[in-house]
């Protein structure tokens, strides 16, 4: 997890950004060779070069006389793909960096899909994982979320990752080690099913959960076992529905906190001369965040009450619908009905003023029409 500094070395990753934004990440090695667009990029060019070089990409006829050979083959010079000897022409130049975290995470083979920069900023911050805790994590995917926290509690800290495919586990070791030159000591990846794996770890280790999945309600009991009192338990859930019975799953069990609820939006802009603007794409809705903490055993959470005229929770599907001829003593409303739920209550002396502000208005506009009618 050591900060790379100087020249950039062989097994490095290095982002080539051109004068148009593009980016291309490169793993450099001894005597690769990566065809471009534009020409040919010699990895022992670059190697030895620091962050913020111009590198320029070269021809394949240079590329020959260097020894190489050409990746395109003959086939550069085939008149029926003409775009072939295009990118074989050279001189097209790059600015060399180290990638961010952000553009590793973005750039890097994934199996699962990822999720993305601006939602795991907000797992680490309204999650607050910090150096030195120790975090339990459901679902590795492609380890974006695993090299994150891993980043985070440093080497101090410690990161247990339950996955349930062992494919997926394989990529996010892969990811893992390229960003950090080797898998982490402080890492504990477990392949398994979450219900068989988490009753093994020890009770109340863990100062941080993240849980990734489809149905996070059905492991709350043995998140808040592993949970310390106190500890922080992060969801991402993607759809409504999802995060609708997480929320109400939280809080009917008495263990958590009110839950936190957000989502992020991300939109670039541009600013160049006058036209300084929002770019015309953003990064919209991608999954919502739910965050809780865990209360100590014998403790029943406070949460909000809802007003008593406000019925949020009464499906309105198993309602029966009240029959006028009927008194209110034998009315449906005493068993459920729809006078019940109330959603839009509204007191009788700002109804009365509604009124006789439509009464007004309503006079208002027929004399001007009979003004427009006299002759």
């Amino acid at each position: 997890m050591a900060v790379r500094r100087g020249p950039v070395r062989a097994g490095e990753k290095v982002q080539l950004t051109d004068r148009k934004g593009k980016m291309l990440t490169l793993l450099l090695e001894r005597g690769a060779v990566t065809q471009t667009d534009r020409g040919f990029l010699a990895h022992d060019r670059l190697i030895g070069l620091s962050e913020g070089s111009l590198v320029s990409t070269i021809s394949a006829q240079e590329l020959k006389a260097c020894g190489n050979s050409d990746p395109a083959g003959e086939a550069g010079n085939d008149p029926r793909k003409p775009w072939k000897s295009a990118r074989a022409v050279g001189g097209w130049v790059y600015t060399m960096m180290r990638p961010r975290l952000s553009d590793f995470l973005l750039s890097m083979p994934r199996g699962a899909q990822i999720m993305y920069p601006k939602d795991i900023a907000q797992v680490l911050l309204a999650g607050d994982i910090r150096s030195g805790m120790r975090v339990l994590e459901s679902g590795a995917g492609s380890g974006a979320m695993s090299i994150a926290l891993l980043d985070a509690v440093g080497s101090q800290g410690g990161l247990t990752t339950i996955e349930l495919r062992a494919e997926f586990a394989r990529v996010a070791v892969g990811n893992a080690t390229v960003y950090f030159g080797g898998k982490p000591d402080c890492w504990d990846l477990r392949v398994g099913d979450f219900d068989q794996v988490a009753p093994l770890l020890p009770a109340g280790a863990y100062d941080r959960i993240v849980l990734d999945m489809l149905d996070p309600w059905n492991r709350l009991d043995a998140a808040w076992r592993a949970l310390a009192p106190g500890g922080v338990l992060t969801a991402y859930v993607t759809t409504a529905t999802q995060l609708g019975r997480l929320s109400e799953a939280l809080r009917a069990s008495g263990s958590w906190t009110e839950p936190e609820i957000s989502e992020t939006l991300e939109r670039g802009w541009k600013a160049d001369g006058l036209a300084v603007r929002p770019q015309h794409q953003m990064i919209g809705h991608s999954g919502f965040l739910v965050v809780t903490r865990a209360m100590a055993a014998g403790f029943q959470a406070l949460h909000k009450r809802e007003r008593g005229n406000k019925n949020v929770h009464a499906d309105i599907d198993q309602t029966i619908p009240e029959q006028p001829n009927i008194q209110a003593s034998a009315g449906a409303g005493a068993d459920g009905g729809w006078s019940d739920l109330s959603l839009r209550d509204i007191s009788d002396r700002k109804l009365r003023k509604v009124l006789r502000d439509l009464e007004r208005q309503e006079a208002q506009v027929e004399a001007a029409a009979r003004r427009q009618e006299e002759p």
